[in-house]
């Protein structure tokens, strides 16, 4: 706390010291056009509604418009053109080191009349999304405390969404387990977009994402549009800005994390071609020498990177290339100390792992005319994960190491070439219609060897020994209907089919989204979905069994039907409160065909370990079922808050035909917001905000010590899976921050206090090889969460160059 004390006093010194004689002004500039043909829109009065006197722009025949000589701080703008429905950007954050650059869609009117004005409506970036949608502002991964600019742990103060894992990030909606998510960057499926990630899991301890290239974004939680499959719990649909093409504008930034560069600007002025750099390097080697708990004694290291490069081709097209990749590894040594908690792996072994991952890809927009759009994506990715492990066999007395063991190596290379191209016709203002195709064809080698069960175990159990092909093809039909400004009709299907397993789907959704004159907001939505699984587990095969006999290799998809309802009533233009309630029942999920299993692989996804079940068929069932509440104040007036609550069942059946608690039904998760800013000064602001979090407590399993002694690992009474809870999890987080505006150039410092009560928050239940040496009649022990965790960050932002 004394660190604490220190970095708080800084940040205040840092406000006495910076004393503006003039408050620096900035430009705000952007593009508005229609959201389904994608056609400049001429003509637009854009609008700062809250500065003292009238400043405003009109777009130009390229739907271009820019405002001159704003002031620093947070403001409001207006967006109206006759014939379309206006809409209202709050929070718009002006600093004097960049400008601001708005991209802005338009819906027609379905009634031809004057300009329709819904206030303050916030946009889902997909028009056919009607209910369980949440708009990610990029802004709230740096906003809210304790997401740590993750925009997966940013996900978790939504409505449905459990996060009470300090050492993952694995988005766990509605129950279901985080494998159900699907991530998409550009318009393209992209692997698991985290350091140190595992297979068949889509989260992990760091992102790969840097919030300083993204633009706005869609999360979904469930009956998601027709263009999204191979899902069944939610999807991240993640979009990333163009760098500003008239002036080259910079940010270093230094912090716990990690160090980050980044930098954009133009390549051409005269065809506004633009650049978008970050990249990011980080050992954690800080903690250490601070001493601060992470919990893991070693020092992990990771970079990555991102970049975007924008060209427009005409005043109707342009071709863009992005990619992201990140490189991670770290090498948990406990056999050179006494036996120690290991939070991100086994505390009996030292392990050396590896994760790299990359996304690279092109993307090309065509407006056709000013009803009709097409948009062709292709991407390369892949990702590349390498473990070994040493077991440690220690002295019962000394408890200092006796020899190591060789007992576990693999190595995962999977590769995607991933093509995503659609055509958007607006038929009227009343009518659209989608389509496209999706294809991922992946090229796999995995190579997997164990003799760890038990680790006296002296020949090598080979699990997977395979090199070869499969495909993915999608193909959607969406159509919106709107008779009036007031309702909105959504119908679509989906359709998929997996090469190597022959497994095929078809897939109807529909979503109705009515507005009362009241303000009240009505929606409904149902949608079939259906996902493959982990690709490792079609190719596995049985130790006794040779490397071409795998004993999964025609699993089908698992389906899912979801039926959502939904209420939304605005109180002011700021303040609102939203209700959905839905049911979900799983079926097709993956169970073994041993009798009397409980095993089903909807308790599969998260953790650092792979799963590796007997022989499994498609015939298990599953439900979720819950309440959803959420009461959010955007930000006005210097603060904000949210309140969510999420109130559910998970249920899931085995071979043994017993409907049991998933590993993720904790029942229930309710998460409070709130931040303020004050002005200290005409440039200086001073940042706050405080999130808590209480959630159910974490289900486990009864241990058989037996079996557990006999493998030298955990092992559960089957028949009992889930009926033992742990403490409720209860964490309170702090930001404090502070921004200051020169002349153009723009610091801020922050500091992120999670857990700021060091709450012990319990994570597990772990097998102990000590204990059971020394004969202990129960050898286990309780894993903790993470504890008290301060976070610092300082960051620039300059300019240079000329504008337009």
């Amino acid at each position: 706390m004394k660190m604490t004390r220190r970095i708080t006093f800084i940040i205040s010194f840092f406000f006495c010291c910076c004393i503006a004689k003039a408050q620096p002004k900035q430009t705000i500039k952007g593009n508005v056009v229609d959201k389904e043909s994608k056609t400049p829109l001429i003509g637009v009065i854009i609008t700062v509604v809250d500065m003292n006197q009238d400043n405003g722009a009109v777009t130009d025949v390229n739907g271009n418009f820019i405002l001159k000589n704003i002031p620093v701080g947070k403001h409001t703008i207006t967006i109206s053109h006759i014939g379309y429905e206006s809409s209202t950007r709050s929070d718009v954050l002006v600093t004097s080191a960049r400008e601001v650059v708005l991209p802005i869609e338009l819906e027609e009117s379905a009634v031809k009349m004057q300009a329709v004005v819904v206030s303050d409506r916030r946009e889902h970036i997909n028009d056919m999304a009607i209910v369980s949608t949440k708009t990610f502002d990029v802004q709230e991964t740096e906003r809210y405390a304790g997401s740590r600019a993750d925009p997966a742990r940013m996900a978790s103060n939504f409505a449905g969404v459990q996060g009470s894992d300090d050492s993952r990030n694995d988005i766990i909606i509605r129950g279901n387990s985080p494998q159900g998510v699907l991530w998409r960057l550009g318009g393209v499926d992209i692997p698991n977009p985290n350091h140190f990630a595992i297979p068949g899991t889509t989260g992990g301890p760091v992102s790969m994402l840097n919030d300083k290239t993204l633009a706005n974004s869609d999360f979904y939680t469930g009956a998601f549009p027709a263009e999204y499959g191979d899902a069944i719990a939610g999807v991240f649909d993640l979009n990333m800005r163009n760098g500003n093409n008239s002036r080259y504008e910079y940010t270093a930034q230094f912090g716990f994390l990690g160090t980050e560069l980044a930098a954009e600007g133009p390549i051409s002025t005269k065809n506004g071609s633009s650049f978008l750099f970050t990249y990011r390097y980080s050992t954690l080697k800080i903690f250490e020498g601070l001493n601060i708990k992470i919990g893991t004694s070693s020092v992990p290291a990771y970079q990555d990177a991102t970049f975007k490069i924008n060209l427009p081709l005409s005043k109707r097209s342009d071709l863009s290339f992005f990619g992201i990749g990140g490189l991670s590894n770290v090498d948990i040594i406990l056999s050179d100390k006494k036996p120690t908690s290991e939070l991100y792996g086994e505390s009996d072994r030292d392990q050396y792992f590896t994760s790299n991952t990359g996304v690279i890809g092109t993307s090309y927009n065509h407006t056709i005319n000013d009803k009709t759009f097409t948009k062709l994506t292709i991407a390369e990715t892949g990702n590349d994960i390498f473990a070994h492990h040493n077991y440690i066999f220690r002295d019962k007395v000394t408890e200092l190491t006796d020899s190591l063991k060789n007992i576990l190596g693999y190595r995962y290379i999977t590769t995607s070439t991933v093509a995503h191209c659609y055509l958007n016709k607006k038929i009227t203002a009343k009518q659209t219609i989608k389509f496209g195709l999706i294809n991922n064809y992946y090229h796999l080698n995995l190579v997997d060897s164990s003799r760890q069960y038990p680790v006296t175990q002296q020949v090598w159990q080979h699990r997977q020994d395979f090199m070869g092909s499969t495909d993915l093809l999608q193909a959607y039909l969406q159509y919106k209907y709107r008779p009036g400004d007031h309702t909105t009709l959504t119908a679509g299907l989906h359709a998929q089919y997996l090469s190597h397993s022959r497994s095929k789907a078809l897939e109807p959704r529909i979503g109705l989204r009515k507005n009362l004159k009241s303000g009240d907001v009505f929606t409904a939505g149902y949608g079939l979905h259906s996902q493959m699984q982990p690709l490792y587990l079609y190719f596995q095969h049985l130790p006794q069994y040779p490397a071409s006999l795998m004993q999964n290799y025609s699993m089908d998809f698992t389906r899912s039907h979801q039926v959502v309802l939904g209420y939304e009533h605005t109180f002011s233009k700021t303040l609102g409160i939203k209700i959905e309630t839905y049911y979900q029942y799983l079926f097709n999920i993956p169970i073994e065909t041993r009798q009397g299993s409980s095993y089903s692989a909807l308790d599969q996804g998260t953790g650092y370990n792979r799963d590796f079940p007997d022989t499994l068929t498609n015939s298990g069932t599953g439900y979720n079922y819950g309440l959803e509440l959420t009461l959010e104040k955007k930000f006005s007036n210097n603060y904000y808050f949210l309140f969510t609550a999420s109130l559910y069942d998970s249920k899931a059946k085995g071979n043994d035909g017993v409907y049991r608690n998933t590993d993720y039904n904790s029942h229930y998760a309710f998460n409070a917001l709130a931040g303020y800013e004050r002005k200290l000064s005409r440039n200086g602001t001073l940042i706050t905000g405080i999130k808590i979090t209480y959630a159910g407590g974490r289900l486990y399993s009864p241990p058989n010590i037996t079996a557990s002694n006999a493998t030298s690992d955990l092992v559960v009474i089957d028949s009992l899976r889930n009926t033992l809870k742990f403490p409720d999890y209860f964490r309170t987080d702090i930001k404090l921050g502070a921004r200051f505006n020169s002349k153009k150039v723009t610091h801020e410092l922050g500091l992120d206090l999670l857990n700021i009560f060091g709450t012990q928050n319990i994570l597990s239940l772990e097998y102990s090889s000590i204990k059971a040496s020394n004969n202990d009649p129960y050898p286990f022990f309780t894993q903790y969460q993470l504890g008290f965790l301060p976070i610092f960050y300082y960051r620039i932002d300059f300019a240079a160059g000329t504008k337009k």
